[in-house]
């Protein structure tokens, strides 16, 4: 290492974990394995403070799993290659594929843990190729929401930001997300020091859990919980809903200046059965009926939304639900209002703001859009495809009818959709696969070529946190030599297969051409997003940036914020003899997505080293379980071996498990079946059943002799 290195300062960046966007300092150290994590005491998120997994951040870059020069599979195995032999199989098989089969026989990956500027690119080089498939992960988390927010609101995120909801909120509506556990950052620093300043909390949610618990403060009432049965949350809204609407709750001048739909509303509502609908969700009417009434007479109330509504069949009715009720009380367009999606990943926003989807180009504008489809090819020099694309879940799906290759770029979908078990069949069938990723991941042992890219801390760019907030991550030193970033790797890739366009010099050059392509990104640049970063939309030059959206109207056609009456439908699948129980997932505060990094870190696989299964104790009763035991969840597409854990945190007849552990992920359970307009898969319900191992002692004799 040169002595420039070892006298390098810590640099600021962003963690590179959940949405929330927080700000950290990296040390160099004098070799790699010394780099080390260092608070950022005003950075503009966080204040300095960070979770468990922000803390340990570092621990990855220099793991000893580091992929470290590309790989090239031969006769079922895995050789070392040159990065000119890699390429040029890409690029042959590319081709290849794209005369054989046509354009749309490639599916390509973008990323949620790598920059704006690397998804940017790899949207540019799938339609470049001739095609819209691609997409990222946000399908398998906020698709719904994102579909929602944009069709009734106009933008696919969060409509208010950290700051505002802290300062001006005196009600949160926390529904279907468990920020202690999966944004803990934005829970001690914004929602607990809300409450603790005198705001409301109402938390909607079928499991007890971290959130719950930091709510729970000594002399006050102002937290509420209602534990409601999986998969009926559109009854328990649309209960909230009609006590708003019976009491006459509502902000009428809102309504009739600023909105459409309220008589669709009122003539959904008006047959509906509050009580039957409350026994439907497991929970007292009356509770439900005191949280509509904080709800409608606080002065500024906020919804949280999360996963928990968004991974559902129903997905995007959940969420015009949550509109509806933030519509009907005019709690959207000011401070400390809205309706706001707490993003799962880094740069899970920023890689759907850029165009990583297959229905949208950057700035989600839509592709079937003449209009704005030909500004963009004006910029890139080609034409886009006219239609839509397939998403990741249809990509995976389609191998072998249609699909005949992927490009994937720091994905893991064997850990990550549904149905997992066929996702390995499925990959395992495709003709041809590269991956790039940092590590041998569970998906990239199916690839044809994988290529060693580089980690969060050995590169730089931006990425867009859950409020919409674009920062700077900062490159601190290079690990292993033989590694390319993920940005060079596509450019190089993309210069071979169309010999111009993907010329860039860094990211920020990558970043000036996002700008022209991207209206709401169009007024930033690197200088003016310095360490504070910028709030889109940012349209001009010396633009702020706007900390909540909708002032004055929406992004609609009409301008008018867009209501719609929706009614409940269950789980595509529910319990029967067979599967008598419903299954349940969602993320620890120790683990991250597929477990990709969190799992070799030291410190967070220390205090989660496997998967568990939470089981309400008169389930536990009834199948002989005693807390500690290993025993078999099973649905109809596989089964895991996990520790069972008794706890009246989840609800009789329900249990709940988490998808970042490899040996025993919960997607090996879970049902691909789709949202029909976001098609998000269904990972919040499914139909299980539990198998307990009984010991050889208390077997029953048998009458078959052993074998000798």
């Amino acid at each position: 290492m040169s002595s420039e290195q070892q006298d390098q300062e810590p640099v600021k960046t962003i963690c590179p974990y959940c949405g929330v966007g927080c700000g950290i300092q990296v040390n160099p150290g004098e070799d790699p394995s010394d780099m080390r994590f260092m608070p950022w005491g005003d950075a503009p998120v966080n204040d300095g403070r960070v979770c468990i997994k922000g803390g340990a951040a570092t621990q990855v870059v220099d793991h000893e799993d580091r992929l470290t020069d590309p790989l090239i599979k031969e006769d079922g195995e895995f050789r070392e290659a040159t990065w000119e032999e890699a390429y040029e199989r890409i690029v042959s098989e590319m081709e290849e594929i794209r005369d054989e089969y046509g354009p749309d026989a490639m599916g390509f990956f973008g990323s949620s843990k790598t920059m704006n500027e690397e998804n940017y690119l790899l949207q540019k080089l799938a339609r470049r190729f001739g095609t819209n498939n691609v997409d990222n992960c946000t399908r398998m988390c906020h698709a719904s929401t994102v579909w929602a927010l944009r069709t009734s609101l106009g933008a696919g995120a969060m409509t208010n930001s950290m700051e505002d909801l802290q300062e001006e909120a005196d009600l949160f509506w926390i529904q279907g997300a468990n920020p202690a556990e999966q944004h803990p950052i934005a829970n001690s620093n914004y929602f607990r020091q809300a409450m603790l300043d005198g705001a409301t909390v109402i938390q909607v949610d079928p499991h007890a859990n971290k959130t719950t618990r930091s709510f729970d403060i000594e002399e006050t009432e102002r937290h509420q919980h209602l534990q409601l049965k999986p998969g009926t949350d559109i009854p328990l809204l649309n209960i909230v809903l009609k006590t708003i609407l019976e009491n006459d709750w509502v902000d009428e001048d809102f309504i009739e200046e600023r909105t459409e739909g309220i008589e669709h509303l009122r003539e959904t509502l008006e047959d509906f059965d509050k009580e039957a609908a409350a026994e439907e969700c497991g929970v007292p009417l009356e509770d439900i009926e005191l949280a509509a009434k904080k709800y409608a007479e606080a002065d500024n109330a906020a919804i949280f939304t999360g996963m928990g509504m968004s991974q559902h069949a129903c997905g995007v009715d959940n969420v015009q639900n949550e509109i509806n009720l933030a519509l009907i009380t005019g709690n959207v367009g000011r401070p400390g209002t809205g309706v706001n999606p707490l993003r799962g990943q880094n740069n899970v926003q920023g890689t759907s703001d850029v165009g990583a989807m297959p229905n949208v180009l950057p700035g989600y504008q839509l592709v079937d859009d003449d209009e704005a489809r030909e500004s963009v090819e004006e910029v890139w020099g080609f034409e886009i495809p006219d239609e839509p694309g397939l998403t990741n879940v249809e990509i995976t799906s389609s191998i072998g009818d249609g699909i005949h290759g992927m490009y994937v770029m720091g994905e893991n979908p064997v850990m990550s959709e549904p149905d997992a078990n066929h996702v390995a069949e499925l990959l395992d069938e495709v003709e041809f696969m590269v991956v790039q990723d940092i590590f041998m991941t569970e998906s990239a042992e199916y690839a044809d070529v994988v290529l060693p890219a580089t980690t969060w801390a050995e590169r730089g760019g931006t990425v867009t946190n859950t409020d919409r907030r674009v920062q700077r991550m900062r490159p601190v030193q290079k690990v292993h030599e033989n590694t390319k970033h993920d940005l060079d790797i596509l450019c190089e890739v993309g210069t071979r297969l169309f010999g111009e366009g993907f010329d860039f010099d860094d990211p920020e050059d990558v970043f000036e051409e996002l700008r022209q392509v991207c209206p709401s990104y169009h007024g930033m640049t690197y200088d003016a997003l310095g360490e504070e970063g910028i709030h889109w939309p940012c349209y001009e030059p010396g633009d702020e940036g706007d900390q909540f959206l909708y002032e004055d109207s929406f992004d609609t056609e009409s301008g008018l914020g867009q209501i719609e009456g929706v009614t409940h439908q269950e789980p595509k699948e529910v319990p029967d003899e067979e599967y008598p129980l419903v299954l349940t997932t969602a993320r620890l505060e120790e683990h991250y997505n597929t477990g990709t990094m969190s799992r070799r870190s030291p410190r967070l696989n220390k205090q989660y080293p496997e998967n568990f299964v939470d089981v309400h104790p008169n389930d536990a009763e009834r199948y002989g379980i005693e807390d500690g035991d290993t025993i078999t969840v099973k649905s109809r597409r596989g089964e895991i071996e996990v520790e069972a854990h008794v706890t009246e945190d989840i609800k009789e007849g329900v249990i709940w498990t988490t998808p970042h552990f490899a040996a025993a992920s919960a997607n090996k359970l879970t049902n691909a079946v789709l949202d029909e307009r976001a098609k998000i898969p269904e990972y919040k319900a499914a139909a299980a059943e539990l198998e307990v191992e009984i010991e050889p002692d208390e077997a029953e004799p048998s009458d078959v002799p052993a074998d000798d």
